[in-house]
């Protein structure tokens, strides 16, 4: 897959070569010729399933999706369904989920429940003949996982994990730069987050799905009660390739949640924060460092420092933590899964 370059150009910081015209990426799905950039327009009627905070950003999010309505909304209580619906402009309020997905008028349903609940609301939408996007993580199986996707797939509807890190433009900066050969071979990545979803994504993220991993070990503390109660880790080893090394730290402590993925040729790191990342940064070897005599390309054997890019990627305001009427860190970047969902759904 090519990188595809369009006009609209990304911002760039910083460069210690000189200042140059920072390259430009379109989403994935828009690079790989799948889906056309202009159907954010594609019609959907949107019904949640859960009115909790995550749902309330995601349906700020949507007004800002020229092809999206807030159609219905149903929660536990009717009373918090009421006040959702009355906040964000939602059309319609149902007694019960079996009520919402049976309306004529929703398109999709966002399922915002507690995770031992995803699949339950899940396949419920999907038997209604409805798309799903569901909060992540989908499900708390691969078992459950495979049995939700099946039953999608014979019913002929999408069904989406809200992994919405994949969607951001300094991700598709990193995959482009990736796919170009810009740092070479992906030899190693280096992730960390409390919850597991938001490092594990990383390794076929930059190793790859073509191919899967030929071993993983894990150690340290698991607690079914809540993800980032303990501390863990995780070695996913890609055969010759390299591996991924991954840590879930406990929420209790300063963890710097960066992603570094480490090619033969240069460095990529994705931080503040990398599960909803804004900036972008490039190290490259010198060229001086490809000829070193035993073959050690890093620039700290080489005793140079790297050629180094870094590109900022402003969300939309407001953004940050904690911006007035939002419930977490930058989490008006979902907007940018939000209009991938209609560009793919509007190419089918």
């Amino acid at each position: 897959l090519k990188p595809f370059l369009p006009e609209a150009a990304f911002g760039l910081r910083y460069s210690n070569m000189g200042q140059s015209q920072a390259p430009s990426t379109a989403p994935l799905d828009v690079r790989a010729g799948l889906t056309k950039e202009g159907d954010t327009s594609f019609p959907l009627r949107w019904g949640f399933i859960g009115a909790g905070g995550i749902s309330s950003d995601w349906a700020k999010c949507l007004k800002e999706v020229p092809g999206a309505s807030l159609a219905a909304v149903a929660a536990r209580s009717a009373e918090k369904a009421a006040e959702f619906a009355k906040e964000h402009g939602v059309a319609k309020v149902h007694a019960s989920y079996s009520e919402l997905v049976g309306d004529p008028d929703v398109d999709i349903v966002y399922v915002g429940t507690i995770t031992p609940l995803h699949k339950e609301h899940s396949l419920l939408a999907i038997a209604a003949g409805k798309h799903v996007l569901c909060e992540k993580p989908l499900a708390l199986s691969v078992k459950d996982a495979e049995q939700m996707y099946a039953a999608a797939e014979k019913k002929g509807v999408m069904l989406h994990e809200g992994m919405w890190t994949r969607f951001f433009p300094a991700v598709d900066h990193a995959r482009a730069t990736i796919e170009a050969g810009t740092i070479g071979d992906v030899t190693l990545v280096q992730c960390d987050f409390p919850d597991m979803c938001y490092a594990v994504h990383t390794a076929p993220l930059a190793f790859g799905s073509a191919e899967p991993p030929t071993k993983v070990a894990a150690a340290g503390q698991f607690s079914k009660d809540s993800c980032g109660s303990g501390t863990s880790g995780a070695i996913v080893q890609y055969g010759s390739r390299g591996c991924a090394v991954l840590t879930f730290p406990s929420w209790k402590c300063e963890f710097p949640e960066t992603l570094e993925i480490v090619g033969t040729k240069g460095r990529i790191t994705l931080d503040a924060w990398s599960h909803a990342p804004t900036r972008l940064t490039i190290r490259l070897c010198p060229k001086v460092c490809w000829d070193e005599p035993q073959g050690h390309t890093s620039t700290s054997q080489n005793g140079v420092q790297p050629e180094l890019e870094q590109y900022e990627y402003p969300l939309p305001k407001p953004s940050g933590y904690p911006a007035p009427g939002w419930h977490f860190a930058n989490q008006h970047g979902f907007l940018y899964q939000a209009e991938a969902l209609h560009r793919c759904l509007a190419a089918g």
